[in-house]
């Protein structure tokens, strides 16, 4: 039996502290756009964020939804955006939002090619990589 054909990532889940300092933090830095929904599973209201084809779940620490990763906690994310942004116009931006760039721009290789990176974290410590292809 052959193994499914994987096209793309659909969503991530991010465990945090605080999820309003969460969203205030991705909508304000990165652009992204905060919506609340409840799933037919539970009826339980949730928060994502939501950029591009793309959406990052969040959950609260020490509240997480079921099912969840075995050992979930805040600040253990790391993964890497893409934006069609110059990245130092990119870097630019997220220092005039009082947000350390950690390491970059530096050349790094995605799944597409060679791209510029720059590091930085988020309010729980996950570290991200914000990179273009231009």
């Amino acid at each position: 039996m052959a193994a499914p054909a994987v096209d793309r990532i659909d969503h991530i889940v991010l465990t945090v502290g605080d999820i309003a300092k969460t969203c205030d933090f991705y909508s304000r830095v990165l652009g992204m756009e905060v919506q609340s929904f409840v799933p037919p599973q539970d009826g339980v209201p949730r928060v994502s964020l939501h950029f591009g084809m793309n959406k990052i779940n969040l959950h609260k620490a020490g509240s997480e939804f079921k099912p969840h990763a075995r050992v979930p906690g805040s600040g253990t994310g790391d993964f890497c955006m893409i934006t069609s942004m110059p990245i130092e116009q990119a870097a630019d931006h997220l220092r005039s939002c009082g947000v350390a760039i950690e390491e970059g721009p530096v050349k790094r290789l995605g799944a597409k090619g060679p791209m510029m990176s720059i590091y930085f974290r988020d309010p729980d410590g996950n570290l991200l990589e914000l990179s273009n292809y231009g």
